[in-house]
């Protein structure tokens, strides 16, 4: 439960680390806002507080066109509460039911698709499809604010199957009409551009600098204050870049698309690389348990991700036992030499173009090279999501072994509680830190933040 004394000291402080975690919505005008709304702050006796804006909607309020709820970073307090409803959530955020059925995804979650209802009407008060429904038409308003697509190309990227449907369904939704939303009659561009909000702290610096010594020449861009790099979702192509927007607490991203019909989880995936949805202030205090008092860790040290878990799989086994340096440059080798062209730029490997080629202009064991084609051949092999998706079923293959897989999780999944107590880079860490790690210390301490106490140890190198 929202408390209301602690909620109106947030709000009046517009204090940018609650944003998302909570909404206020004013009985006088109908509207909901973010706690960091630029307007005038109303008096505490017209408004209300809810903790998703899902219940603002149901409660009869519309967002506001000012402060944008949709564009709120995504760690409402409920979040991680439940193991279940936050792996539903992320599905349906990403499409879930869209192309699917409920039946389908309370399977998928190992539930029966009645306590997947009852899950989201205790935590949330409404149903799954209607959740999933809100989920669409705030999307849609995002890139209605944000974008120059035309309108039958926002409905259609927010999964909208007609015009008519999207019309009606943003007017009983947002209590607004997609003309009420786009006020502006700009013409289309081939570059969506997009804000990706998050709560601070965020040491983009740092993120910034371990970007770029991994960074694989034509596949991924250093740029000032930047990272972009090409991609691939299905059977869409693109690619794009991202700016840190220190000031706003964001990221503006420019994206090129050929469908935009996979936009919403191509979005939902740059913000897991960036890892712009974790509360630090929560993760932080979670990895301090495994410091002295004395000892003040670097704040913001987020996870940097990899854009999929092939691409991580392959990365990781060129990467074993050599240095950084030394692994990029072997990725670059492969990218150079099997990658398809985009451009002036390049994608990744597909796993059929891996496990089809001898692998001769690589100088490495054949022991290594087979592994990498057997990975590629596995994943050319499985069509299933979650079984490619679960990167402990690749022990099987030979020469993968638990670091692999640990890497793979840290980077490719943005799994949150990963730690590498094998890597070198760890190890030094905890031999230069022991003075300032506590009596008893334990990576479990820091648990179920552990990838953040790993990055955290390489920061301090």
């Amino acid at each position: 439960m929202l408390n209301a004394k602690t909620c109106q000291r947030a709000r009046l402080s517009r204090d940018p680390r609650f944003d998302g975690k909570f909404f206020t919505a004013v009985k006088t005008t109908g509207i909901y806002c973010r706690t960091v709304c630029p307007v005038f702050p109303p008096k505490e006796e017209n408004v209300q507080y809810f903790e998703s804006a899902i219940e603002c909607a149901e409660a009869g309020f519309r967002p506001c066109l000012r402060c944008r709820p949709d564009s709120a970073p995504n760690s409402p307090a409920w979040k991680g509460v439940n193991t279940t409803l936050d792996r539903a959530i992320s599905l349906i955020e990403a499409g879930a039911l869209q192309d699917s059925t409920l039946t389908l995804l309370a399977e998928r979650l190992g539930i029966t698709d009645r306590y997947l209802r009852k899950l989201f009407e205790e935590n949330l008060g409404v149903s799954p499809k209607r959740y999933a429904l809100y989920q669409q038409c705030l999307f849609a308003k995002q890139l209605l604010h944000q974008t120059q697509l035309p309108i039958t190309q926002v409905a259609l990227a927010s999964g909208f199957k007609s015009i008519r449907r999207f019309n009606d369904c943003v007017k009983s939704q947002l209590q607004l009409t997609p003309s009420d939303i786009r006020k502006s009659g700009k013409k289309a561009d081939s570059t969506l551009s997009i804000k990706m909000y998050y709560r601070p702290p965020f040491d983009w610096a740092y993120m910034h600098k371990l970007l770029t010594s991994r960074a694989v020449n034509k596949l991924e861009w250093i740029v000032d204050n930047g990272y972009g790099r090409t991609f691939t979702w299905g059977e869409s192509q693109g690619r794009f870049t991202a700016y840190h927007n220190d000031v706003q607490h964001c990221f503006d991203v420019d994206i090129e698309l050929d469908d935009v019909t996979h936009l919403k989880p191509i979005i939902k995936n740059i913000r897991r690389i960036f890892d712009l949805d974790v509360d630090m202030q929560v993760v932080e205090q979670g990895v301090q348990q495994c410091f002295t008092q004395d000892f003040t860790i670097n704040s913001g040290i987020r996870l940097p991700g990899i854009w999929n878990v092939f691409e991580a799989g392959v990365r990781a086994i060129l990467g074993q036992q050599i240095s950084v340096t030394a692994a990029r440059n072997l990725v670059e080798k492969l990218v150079d030499e099997l990658g398809e062209k985009l451009g002036e730029y390049v994608l990744f490997p597909t796993p059929a173009t891996i496990a089809n080629n001898e692998l001769n202009f690589f100088k490495m064991p054949g022991a290594r090279k087979q592994t990498l084609r057997n990975f590629a051949q596995f994943f050319v092999d499985n069509h299933d999501t979650e079984l490619l998706n679960n990167p402990e079923s690749w022990l099987e293959i030979k020469g993968i072994g638990p670091w692999t897989i640990e890497y793979v999780q840290l980077r490719g999944m943005s799994h949150p509680d990963i730690f590498l107590s094998g890597d070198l880079g760890v190890k030094n860490a905890l031999t230069q830190l022991d003075n300032l790690l506590v009596s008893d210390f334990s990576a479990d301490k820091a648990s179920p933040w552990r990838s953040y106490l790993t990055f955290q140890l390489w920061s301090q190198l």
